[in-house]
């Protein structure tokens, strides 16, 4: 039974909850503030004080305090409090009239403002209006995409990999895969020059097309080790060949549960086909459009990273062996992606999207 005051409850707006996410998304953001940030998150989520503060190695009079500090200055709360100095020069009205001008407006010619430019604009400096942008979190020389899922399955499909990775059907495998296609063995003109003191790694921009390759590849969500294999060709074939590769190679006593994208090559008759007579397999597929829900996607960068984005590769073979090389480094030291959002929060985080972004179109019609 719950004693004392009742905590205030903690309320977000879309704008707050969108700017303390991109703080934590941020790895610049100091850990101090981090920390606040994700005091205020759970707090807004219902979580009680005790828990945060075992969540997070911290007492429970520490996010109390975070908490109602929070209450009475909202966003500015998160800041460390101003300390003595100069007294500010910019009033709140030429404060707002920067941040209107960069909202709802755009020098002319250009699609965005530069601080040099509002600052001209405005008749204060281009510091003053860097300083202004970043305490009101305004990035206009910066820019995202993004691509909603119109896929009219988005919710089942959302909870079906959701759950295939937070609670795995007992003694089945997960595997996350997916293709890699036409990578390209690339040879430099000229030779490498490696890093040195003072000096960082030097390359010639110029290079030699030496032919491409497919990579096909599963990643055990359990373990972290990777299962790959190139083909000169990406089609259902080669698709089939390597679930093959996968029957032979893994537990064949094992229900397997494959998760992969809409990719034709997945859904051919000749897949389809295969997958009849090899009842261990399971198919599940990410809405169209979210490959981010498909962990093999988080390898696949790391090898983007780590091998081929500076590898120099004479053939394809060279190439492949680079790769394979990788696989080996990958499963002789496998760590796994803990998959920590739930299918409500991921939905809700979408719908809270959409929400805004409707917002914003209506405000330009």
């Amino acid at each position: 039974m719950r004693t004392g005051r009742p905590r205030k409850p903690i309320i977000l707006a879309d704008e707050e909850r969108k700017y303390m996410e991109s703080l934590l998304r941020k790895g610049s953001t100091p850990q101090k503030i981090a920390r606040r940030v994700k005091i205020i998150l759970m707090s807004a989520d219902d979580i009680p004080n005790i828990e945060i503060g075992k969540r997070l190695g911290i007492t429970q009079q520490t996010v109390s305090h975070w908490r109602m500090r929070f209450l009475k200055f909202r966003l500015s709360a998160i800041d460390d409090a101003p300390r003595s100095g100069a007294p500010r020069t910019i009033g709140d009205d030429k404060v707002a009239e920067i941040i209107n001008k960069t909202l709802h407006s755009m020098p002319k010619g250009q699609t965005h403002w530069s601080t040099r430019e509002m600052g001209s604009e405005t008749g204060v400096s281009h510091s003053t209006v860097g300083r202004i942008w970043r305490a009101f979190g305004l990035k206009p020389h910066r820019t995202e995409t993004f691509q909603l899922s119109t896929d009219p399955q988005f919710v089942e499909k959302v909870r079906d990999v959701v759950g295939l990775y937070m609670n795995p059907p007992d003694g089945a495998l997960v595997l996350s895969v997916d293709e890699k296609p036409q990578i390209q063995a690339l040879k430099r003109t000229q030779p490498v020059v490696g890093v040195q003191i003072a000096q960082v790694e030097r390359k010639t921009s110029e290079y030699e097309r030496k032919g491409t390759t497919n990579l096909f590849a599963a990643l055990n969500v359990k373990t972290g080790q990777v299962h790959g294999k190139c083909f000169q060709r990406k089609r259902s074939r080669e698709f089939v060949n390597f679930l093959k590769e996968l029957d032979r190679n893994v537990d064949g006593k094992a229900e397997l549960h494959i998760i992969l994208d809409n990719s034709s090559i997945h859904k051919s008759p000749e897949t389809k086909q295969w997958l009849l007579r090899h009842p261990r397999f399971h198919l599940h597929f990410t809405p169209t459009h979210s490959s981010w829900l498909n962990q093999i996607e988080l390898w696949f960068s790391l090898l983007q990273r780590r091998q081929l984005d500076r590898g120099v590769y004479s053939s394809v073979s060279a190439l492949e062996d680079g790769m394979s090389e990788y696989i080996e480094y990958t499963n002789d030291h496998p760590k796994t992606f803990v998959w920590t959002k739930t299918a409500d929060q991921i939905l809700g985080k979408v719908a809270r999207f959409c929400h805004r972004t409707l917002e914003f179109y209506n405000a330009k019609l």
